[in-house]
């Protein structure tokens, strides 16, 4: 098992191991449901260690069940790798109204299947990635509960003075990246409601590791010495381990009408003092470019610690990580998360 407090993560292998672990709650929570979990869209950023938890929670728990991730696999040795972790794996178009059908059947679905980097530009597939296929997978697997993965995008900019949005608040999505994963929540809720289908929404905000997210954005600018934008000023980051075992264990809640969920981290982050943490870390002087607006793109996250409890790995550990890898030349996905956008194009 790999401690917490472990000064550096080694290597890819490690940090893979490390992202997949399994909290104490996942394996309580995947214990209370029974059959089989597929992963619609595991060949995302977070999917392949999110299935490798649900995989070894599963294992931990005693619970004989299939993983099956479900996916395009474009990505070199993906496909080998799951299996070698005991996920099995089916090479599907989702969009392919004949290829739907012929996934198995699984009682738990876990859907990551969607678009954001690249949908300006291309915004007919986005809105047919995030909006329609959803109302497909809905009918496909009407007999399933769903966990579904959203965005905090959908809420648009709030007040920094209010510590970011509720689930209560009525979404005012910006650009139409935001607009159609507001469709994509709102397929999945017409059907919850009109085939009793358990489901469960994550609006993630944001969650990051040391390959990629809004901390390693960060770190790279200022290793490299370049300016840091600061008019998107606050964020949220949680690990991307702890946000697995959360969306894994929203399974368990799912609900008709569907049961929404802010997953995020507890803290409101200042991207000025976050720039200078790194800063001191590297040793390295600090450029900021723009002035914070009164507004940003902010989570409330109290909900989900009453239901799965706080993030493990606390914000100073991971900055302390990124800064050894980012030091180190680790491995990085070459995908910046455009947090500072504050139009909604990406």
């Amino acid at each position: 098992m790999f401690s917490q407090n472990e000064k550096s993560i080694c290597d890819v292998a490690e940090l893979d191991a490390f992202l997949s672990e399994p909290h104490e709650r996942t394996l309580r929570s995947l214990a209370t449901l029974s059959g089989d979990i597929l992963v619609l869209g595991v060949g995302g950023k977070m999917g392949p260690t999110l299935a490798r938890m649900a995989k070894r929670a599963s294992d931990a728990a005693g619970i004989s069940r299939r993983v099956i991730g479900v996916a395009r696999f474009s990505a070199p040795n993906l496909e080998k790798q799951l299996n070698s972790w005991g996920v099995e794996t089916i090479r599907c178009d989702l969009l392919d109204r004949n290829s739907l059908p012929a996934l198995p059947d699984a009682p738990n679905i876990v859907y990551m299947a969607g678009m954001k980097f690249g949908s300006t530009g291309q915004e007919s597939l986005t809105w047919a990635m995030n909006s329609y296929l959803p109302g497909l997978v809905c009918e496909r697997f009407c007999k399933s509960r769903i966990a579904a993965f959203s965005t905090g995008n959908v809420y648009g900019l709030s007040p920094v003075s209010q510590a970011g949005s509720r689930e209560t608040d009525s979404p005012n999505p910006v650009g139409e990246y935001a607009m159609s994963c507001l469709g994509r929540e709102r397929m999945f809720e017409h059907f919850s409601r009109t085939l009793s289908i358990p489901v469960s929404i994550i609006r993630l905000n944001y969650a990051t590791e040391l390959r990629y997210g809004v901390l390693v954005d960060i770190a790279q600018r200022v290793f490299s010495g370049k300016p840091v934008a600061i008019s998107m000023g606050y964020l949220n980051a949680i690990w991307q381990g702890d946000a697995n075992a959360m969306s894994l264990q929203s399974l368990a809640h799912a609900a008709s009408p569907p049961f929404v969920i802010n997953i995020a981290g507890p803290e409101l982050l200042s991207v000025r003092k976050i720039s200078q943490e790194f800063a001191d870390r590297f040793q390295k002087p600090v450029q900021f470019e723009g002035v914070e607006a009164p507004d940003a793109l902010l989570s409330n996250s109290q909900e989900s610690l009453q239901h799965f409890g706080p993030p493990r790995i606390s914000l100073k550990q991971m900055l302390d990580w990124i800064a050894d890898w980012t030091i180190r030349g680790g491995e990085t996905l070459a995908k910046p998360t455009h947090f500072e956008d504050r139009a909604g194009r990406f």
